[in-house]
C-alpha cells in the first residue's frame, strides 16, 4: 500500500497558505509569514488572478520564490484611473495630503480606494489604480494545506 497522493491545487481547491509580495526595492508590500495563514478558495476574489496561477498543480509542503514581471499582479497602470475631484465630494474633516488613501463608494455601493496624488485649491486629483498595478513583484509562497475543490453537483441532483 503505497501513500495517498497529495491533493493539488485547482480552480476551486481551498487552500491554506503563506505568502507574500516584496517590491524591487526590498520593501515588503504584503506578508502573512510569522502571522496566521491565509486560507481562501482559488477563484474566490481574495487574490488577484494574477497571483493564482502560479499556485495551481501545487501540493502542501511545496512552495516558491519567483519575480512576476510588472502587470502581472494587479494588471498594469491605467492613466484612465487617474481622476480630478471637486474638494466638495470629500468629507470636510479629511486632511488631503498627496499620498493620503481615501475610501469612497461608488454609485453601485463598490467600496474603492484612491491615493491622492495631487491636492489643488479647489480639486484633488485621484489615483484609482491598485497600488501595485504595474509594478514587478517577488512573490514568495509555501502551501500549508489544501482541500480538494467541492465535487459539482450530478444532473439526478
Amino acid at each position: 500500500m503505497g501513500a495517498e497522493p497529495k491533493t493539488q491545487i485547482a480552480r476551486g481547491s481551498l487552500v491554506e497558505l503563506h505568502l507574500a509580495l516584496t517590491l524591487g526595492d526590498g520593501t515588503e508590500a504584503l506578508s502573512t509569514f510569522g502571522e496566521a495563514p491565509l486560507r481562501l478558495r482559488i477563484g474566490d476574489g481574495t487574490l488577484d488572478p494574477g497571483l493564482e496561477e502560479p499556485l495551481i498543480g501545487l501540493g502542501p509542503g511545496t512552495g516558491f520564490d519567483m519575480l512576476l514581471p510588472a502587470g502581472q499582479a494587479y494588471g498594469p497602470r491605467d492613466e484612465s484611473n487617474i481622476h480630478w475631484l471637486p474638494l466638495a465630494e470629500f468629507p470636510p474633516e479629511l486632511e488631503l495630503a498627496p499620498g493620503s488613501i481615501v475610501h469612497f463608494t461608488t454609485p453601485g455601493g463598490q467600496e474603492l480606494a484612491g491615493s491622492i496624488l495631487e491636492v489643488g485649491a479647489e480639486q484633488a486629483r485621484v489615483d484609482f489604480n491598485h497600488p501595485l498595478a504595474g509594478r514587478e513583484l517577488w512573490y514568495r509562497a509555501k502551501i500549508l494545506a489544501v482541500e480538494p475543490p467541492d465535487p459539482a453537483p450530478s444532473p439526478q441532483d
